[in-house]
């Protein structure tokens, strides 16, 4: 897994890891960048971080326009599920909305989620199917 902040240490980095490549997302700009750039498999947690949230909208890091770019490179957007369990409830609350979000947008536009660190598979199955990700969805998810 890939944790860097620069971008340009972060492509080197893709180049020398193996597969599956899997890049923590970490600002939009970097998470922009990355996608297009694209060689790598998962961007994990793009919800994650200081994000605002309005009365109508919530700003999930996740938009219309990356979700193009994922589906054109064929990168997955991962959930870590350990990560959220272990959120206290308000801050999980408002991570898995930010999350059901994404799901909404991925489903749209035909991209691949990934979910990751789960204990067991019906579990993690159920937990994406109740965020509001198709059965096809869900099965991808837990099997890549």
């Amino acid at each position: 897994m890939i944790e860097t902040k620069s971008i340009e240490l972060a492509k080197q980095l893709i180049k020398k890891e193996r597969k599956p490549v899997i890049i923590k997302a970490q600002d939009d700009n970097f998470n922009r960048k990355l996608l297009e750039y694209g060689n790598f498999d998962i961007l994990l947690s793009i919800e994650n971080g200081e994000r605002r949230r309005n009365l109508r909208q919530i700003d999930s890091g996740f938009n219309h326009v990356l979700a193009a770019i994922a589906q054109k490179k064929g990168v997955k957007i991962g959930i870590d599920v350990s990560e959220i369990a272990r959120l206290e409830d308000e801050e999980k609350a408002e991570r898995i909305a930010r999350i059901m979000q994404n799901v909404k947008i991925c489903r749209k536009f035909n991209v691949s989620l990934c979910a990751i660190n789960y204990k067991d598979k019906k579990g993690a199955f159920s937990f994406i199917l109740s965020l509001g990700a198709s059965t096809k969805q869900a099965k991808e998810s837990i099997s890549f």
